[in-house]
């Protein structure tokens, strides 16, 4: 009985737990993927610059992280960028000027495009820009990397 209370309270507990913020980085240039945190390791991928990566572990020199495809790969660390950066998944996302769905577009984008994160998330919309200097906001379900 005092078995299940006990396991009953650490469920709940980690139920009511506040959900750990996932920690996004996009590479800096393009760079190679490792299957191991060295140089020696097993060469398995490059990404393009900018690409957006998800932190899983973060060691000195090392962070292995996660790709939009569920990859897991380490990288160097000097290899990672400060801004962030997302990767539209929806086959075309509009990017309007405000974030609503009835504001005006200001592009599209289509599936592969990357986008830089200009701002804070507004509910379901992410503002962003585009390499050629356009911006705007897009649904936060049409892209990945935040």
């Amino acid at each position: 009985m005092r078995v299940a209370r006990l396991i009953a309270l650490i469920v709940a507990g980690a139920a009511s737990a506040p959900a750990a913020a996932l920690d996004y980085r996009s590479a800096a240039s393009p760079a190679i993927l490792y299957d191991t945190p060295s140089a020696q390791g097993k060469r398995l991928y490059v990404v393009s610059a900018g690409s957006p990566l998800e932190v899983v572990v973060t060691l000195e020199k090392w962070v292995k992280v996660r790709d939009r495809e569920g990859h897991l790969a380490w990288i160097e660390r000097s290899a990672l960028a400060d801004g962030q950066t997302v990767v539209v998944t929806a086959e075309r996302a509009t990017v309007h000027q405000q974030a609503d769905d009835t504001a005006p577009a200001s592009f599209e984008a289509v599936r592969g495009v990357i986008l830089s994160v200009s701002g804070p998330v507004r509910g379901a919309w992410l503002p962003v820009r585009h390499a050629d200097g356009d911006r705007g906001f897009v649904r936060r379900i049409d892209v990945w990397g935040q």
